[in-house]
């Protein structure tokens, strides 16, 4: 994660300590889901640098309703943000009906929050709709004096929003996940390395890219990072980036065929 500004910190940090009673305070009395949509109001103004009377709004209106929240910068909508009262348990059916308001608005980021826990989504457009939990965190549960704690919220922060850093978190996540490196292990460049690299160690043994996958796939890896939306969604990942790489690497005018792990 890129270094976090020093006067950004300086605000979340004097943000959480101010806040961070409050929200414990709103907490014990059971604050209801219109209290605690004041005091999110608050968080995204003092923490998380949001103008109060510009950019925060409660008035954006989905198919005839309206959100709880939004965040507009420079007039476009960044993010819709669905609150839940402050005692209230973030479930399943909570996160959806937040990306049924994104879906209808066309906005890839929503947040569903009951004040003290933050959770942030990335939605998909595809058939079906999906997200993807980004990031979560506890507000009272952090530490004003830990760098690592402010960075994650920097993510939602303005200024985080501006360079693009809950997205590039997500990249590097969905780079990181078991499912983009087991589609990575069993892929044809990868495999066509560890059989180089096994004769190597074994001269003699008579061995192809087929036979080491099936030892990949049937004694080295878990079933389910193999196998399921977020796999197939990996492998296509891993397709795209090697078809471009090829473009790259050909003539201009030559033409790549497109592979089957591009396929969209």
């Amino acid at each position: 994660m890129a270094k976090l500004p020093t006067k950004v910190a300086a605000r979340i940090a004097a943000g959480l300590k101010r806040l961070q009673p409050i929200l414990d305070s709103a907490r014990a009395r059971d604050a209801n889901e219109s209290d605690t949509v004041i005091i999110i109001m608050d968080l995204l103004s003092e923490i998380f640098g949001y103008d109060k009377y510009s950019e925060i709004t409660s008035e954006h209106a989905v198919r005839g309703t309206f959100c709880d929240l939004a965040i507009k910068i420079d007039g476009a909508l960044a993010l819709l943000i669905e609150v839940k009262a402050i005692g209230a348990d973030l479930k399943d059916q909570h996160v959806k009906q937040a990306v049924d308001y994104a879906t209808n608005q066309g906005c890839e980021w929503v947040a569903l929050t009951n004040g003290t826990v933050w959770r942030a989504y990335k939605v998909s457009f595809t058939k079906p709709i999906n997200q993807e939990l980004v990031v979560e965190f506890n507000l009272c549960a952090l530490n004003p004096r830990r760098e690592d704690d402010l960075g994650l919220i920097w993510l939602l922060c303005k200024e985080g929003w501006q360079k693009a850093r809950l997205g590039e978190f997500f990249e590097q996540r969905q780079a990181l996940s078991r499912f983009t490196i087991g589609a990575l292990l069993v892929s044809e460049s990868v495999l066509t390395v560890l059989r180089r690299e096994l004769r190597r160690t074994s001269p003699e043994a008579k061995i192809d890219e087929r036979q080491i996958r099936d030892v990949l796939i049937s004694e080295v890896l878990r079933r389910e990072v193999l196998e399921g939306e977020k796999a197939e969604s990996a492998r296509r990942l891993i397709g795209r980036a090697a078809n471009r790489a090829l473009r790259a690497s050909k003539p201009e005018g030559d033409e790549v065929p497109a592979s089957a792990d591009s396929a969209e």
